[in-house]
């Protein structure tokens, strides 16, 4: 309880300078009592009369005399008698002994103390309660309310920096809205660009097919590529601008026989397929359209860098809660360096080296990794033992009724 106490700010700073009030005091009052002379008492005599009134002894205390003993006299009378007088201190009423020095200086320093405890303490949290305040904008803008603000008040420090801090973060709204804007105008720009190239580039595709087999036969091969290439690429910025703008939420998720789903495609490229008796019939909830292509472009991209075979392992794993479906695709291509497996999952971005003639524009594994998101799965990219890259898929398994 106490330490979550003094962890607040404006209780240690209320703490340390109550702290540093009583000690003071009572540095002050220790050196005021050592420094102060010890009291002299009065010397005091008295005089001894006879009945006829004459005085017949006197005596005087002794100098010597200390504070809070009683009077005691020797009196030597004039015939030569030595008396001794002792008159006992009297009895003080209980109670007042805190009244005196000492302690009446103790009492004002512990009431002067407990003034400036009370007092400075509105003082010190109603700073503290601003700082507070700034904490928690700061924290609510830091969890991405870029709208948070904090109130300004009075005319110090704190108020200044309330105030920067104000006119920082709108500032840095107002760029944020500006490029989601403008992000949002140039996947507008060129989702609608894409769409209607395809009209020429039908025109295109059927105009060549009309052109018989000539001497330019050659040339029309490479036409042919070229044409199916940017067919693809139109393909891909569509479906990447609508995963983008979140239009495949509208799809239907359904429960898809992934194995199945796998076997085509690996068909479709002469992949090697490879199973175990826990994936023979493999369920996922997802979009069929989207997780093809997902398989398809694993499978593209492993053999456009590969020289080798190509292989889609399929295994059931242990996750959290939960089953999830492991999609590996593997090749033995020059592999991935350590530093570039995450940026290659980046739109448009291709490896340093690239040779245009692989084909590709970078949008492939963007996609894989936009579709596994939607699906609430994970993707990476490993280093194939022997050489040669993995492309590892973990998508929640359904368990089958």
């Amino acid at each position: 309880m106490w330490p979550r106490f003094t962890s607040h700010l404006y209780v240690r700073i209320w703490l340390a300078v109550v702290a540093t009030v009583v000690v003071l005091a009572f540095l002050v009052g220790a050196a005021w009592q050592f420094s102060a002379d010890p009291p002299q008492l009065p010397i005091r005599e008295v005089l001894v009369h006879n009945s006829a009134g004459e005085v017949i002894g006197r005596a005087q205390t002794p100098p010597n005399r200390k504070p809070g003993e009683g009077l005691e006299f020797d009196v030597v009378t004039s015939d030569g008698q030595t008396l001794n007088l002792v008159l006992p201190r009297p009895k003080r009423p209980p109670g007042n002994s805190w009244t005196r020095a000492p302690f009446g200086f103790g009492w004002m320093l512990g009431v002067v103390a407990l003034a400036v405890a009370l007092g400075t303490y509105p003082i010190v949290r109603r700073l503290t309660q601003r700082l507070e305040g700034l904490q928690r904008g700061v924290e609510r803008w830091g969890d991405g309310d870029l709208s948070a603000r904090v109130a300004v008040q009075g005319s110090d420090e704190v108020a200044f920096l309330a105030e920067r801090f104000n006119h920082a973060a709108e500032r840095i709204e107002t760029l944020m809205e500006s490029q989601k804007s403008l992000l949002v105008a140039h996947k507008s720009l060129l989702a609608n660009a894409s769409h209607e190239l395809r009209s020429p580039l039908a025109r295109i595709r059927m105009g060549l097919e009309l052109m018989g087999d000539g001497a330019g036969s050659s040339q029309r091969a490479e036409i042919s590529r070229s044409i199916s290439e940017l067919d693809q690429l139109i393909d891909e910025i569509l479906l990447a601008s609508r995963l983008d703008t979140r239009q495949a939420d509208a799809e239907p998720f359904e429960a898809l026989d992934l194995t199945g789903l796998a076997a085509e495609e690996c068909a479709r490229v002469q992949a090697e397929l490879d199973t175990t008796p826990q994936t023979h019939s493999l369920t996922v909830q997802g979009s069929a359209r989207l997780l093809r292509r997902l398989i398809r472009n694993l499978l593209e991209n492993a053999r456009r860098y590969g020289t080798g075979e190509i292989n889609l392992e399929l295994a059931l794993a242990d996750k959290g809660a939960g089953q999830h479906a492991v999609i590996r695709v593997n090749d033995r291509g020059p592999g991935v360096p350590p530093d570039q497996r995450e940026r290659i999952f980046e739109p448009f971005y291709r490896l340093p080296g690239a040779s245009e003639r692989e084909g590709g524009v970078g949008l492939g594994l963007a996609l894989v990794k936009s579709i596994t998101a939607r699906h609430g799965g994970t993707v990476r990219c490993e280093a194939r033992p022997g050489g040669g890259a993995s492309f590892v898929v973990e998508l929640p398994v359904t368990t089958a009724a």
